[in-house]
């Protein structure tokens, strides 16, 4: 059975990423829009990412337009967005699907983990997974639920 380690991702710069390179970190991996209600969120995700990274925390943005045609830009203006406006220092990935045909592989097997409540498929951006230092899926989290309100399962799950 495959985990979270098994898949790659193309970086932001294009570059293809190993998730296995995180192996041994806890993982908060979201579904991100620079033009969203909740688009405010990447500075508790930035929070928590200088709170806990020495610990061994990981968050991952996935950038997805699949929701109100909320990520229109490109690689370099989503960076810059993030960079600029929330001081974004952890991982940005390059765009993708989280639903459908063209969904990437990796958030098909996070939601194959952690379903939704009304289903499986994600329903708006700033979902988050929370995944184990081996890979495993933890807990999924709706895109209302803040960041500061998962550093409580982070902290237990960067003590596993």
């Amino acid at each position: 059975m495959p985990n979270v380690f098994d898949f790659s991702a193309k970086l932001n710069n294009g570059e293809e990423k190993p998730l296995a390179d995180f192996r041994g970190k806890v993982l908060l991996i979201v579904n991100t829009a620079s033009k969203c209600g909740f688009t405010p969120q990447y500075k508790g995700l930035e929070d928590l990412y200088k709170k806990y990274s020495e610990q061994g925390l990981e968050i991952l943005g996935f950038p997805c337009d699949q929701f109100g045609h909320q990520e229109p830009g490109t690689a370099e203006e989503i960076r810059s967005f993030c960079e600029l406006n929330y001081g974004v220092t952890f991982p940005l990935f390059a765009r993708i699907d989280v639903n459908g045909a063209s969904q990437h592989p990796l958030f098909k097997h996070l939601k194959s983990e952690a379903g939704g409540l009304i289903g499986d498929s994600i329903k708006w951006n700033f979902t988050k997974f929370l995944v184990s230092r081996k890979g495993e899926v933890l807990g999924r989290y709706a895109p209302t639920t803040p960041p500061e309100k998962i550093s409580g399962d982070i902290v237990k799950a960067l003590k596993m």
